[in-house]
């Protein structure tokens, strides 16, 4: 008898300090070998596309698969969304099917928790940072978020191509997060910025990586193609490099595989894994005049180690509906 539990109760239930503890759990299983991380699975029926994202984390007890389609046609034909996901959380230690939750919030949440995760351990820990947002949308707010629970921010910038949607980021954010968060012009305008998160769906470069300044931090979020990409070669280039998963990076992640096709640079500039940073054989940073790079592609053991803690949470508060299958 799996519990269900829906957009609105995951949404009750979720925290961004929570989440970002059991996601860094979960790439220090992955750096330690107690996790299993097959690559996402792609089906591609006539109309759309399917992805299957199964992980286990060992220590954590953790065992899930997230189901995640994208039919472009959904709004129009049958109003719906047009990316839809499903996280199927199992008991460890029988295979049994324990919980179906809603998968849209848990993936947002989850996304924003491992650049807090980076940020944590990548960025400058100086009080009082400016944080610099590309795009406005529910990805760039989650962005925010982590980054203010990683470290204690004087403000936060927002551009966005839409200037409706950056008035409503900063209306919504300043109240959620009890800071100054300001609308800027341009994208040269947050390169001022301390730490900079790219949360958009630009497949070419944001902004010219030679104008940022030494000592920045970046999370690369939203490029997750090896066509596209939010990063230009020269930020690649001068930036300390830490991937999300190597493997992940090599065949999904434009930021880095076009600047390897341009014979830029190769696969020695990947100077680490979070998870190597998160249990501290490597550095994640050598000095404040560093330049900081975190490209993020969105792993299954992400969505497992959230399901798990919504789970438990969710048995804690009673919260959620018994189904009989």
């Amino acid at each position: 008898m799996p519990l269900l539990l829906s957009r609105d109760d995951v949404t009750q239930i979720l925290q961004m300090p929570d989440c970002m503890d059991v996601v860094e759990k979960a790439f220090a299983e992955l750096a330690n070998g107690t996790a299993v991380l097959p690559l996402r699975i792609p089906i591609t029926p006539p109309d759309g596309l399917a992805l299957y994202m199964p992980a286990y984390l060992k220590e954590m007890g953790a065992l899930a698969c997230k189901v995640v389609s994208v039919y472009k046609d959904n709004p129009t034909k049958h109003k719906l969304p047009t990316t839809i996901g499903t996280v199927l959380l199992q008991n460890a230690e029988t295979g049994q099917v324990i919980c179906i939750m809603d998968g849209g919030y848990l993936t947002a949440v989850r996304t924003g928790a491992v650049s807090g995760v980076a940020t944590k351990y990548m960025a400058r820990e100086d009080d009082g940072q400016v944080a610099g947002i590309f795009g406005a949308g529910v990805q760039a707010k989650m962005q925010l978020w982590a980054v203010a629970v990683a470290r204690k921010l004087s403000k936060a910038m927002v551009y966005d191509i839409s200037s409706e949607a950056a008035d409503r980021f900063v209306a919504e954010m300043s109240a959620k997060l009890g800071m100054e968060v300001v609308k800027v012009g341009s994208a040269e305008e947050l390169l001022v910025a301390d730490i900079i998160c790219t949360a958009t769906s630009s497949p070419t470069p944001l902004f010219d990586g030679k104008k940022v300044r030494e000592g920045t931090h970046i999370n690369g979020i939203g490029s997750h193609t090896p066509n596209a990409r939010e990063l230009d070669t020269t930020i690649v280039k001068r930036s300390r490099f830490v991937a999300d998963s190597t493997e992940a990076c090599l065949k999904e992640a434009g930021d880095l595989m076009i600047p390897i096709e341009e014979g830029a640079l190769d696969e020695s500039h990947i100077y680490a894994d979070l998870g190597e940073i998160v249990l501290g054989t490597k550095p994640g940073r050598t000095g404040d005049d560093e330049i900081t790079l975190f490209k993020s592609n969105g792993l299954a053991i992400q969505d497992t180690a959230t399901a798990k803690l919504v789970y438990d949470r969710a048995c804690e508060s009673g919260i959620g509906t018994d189904v009989d299958l």
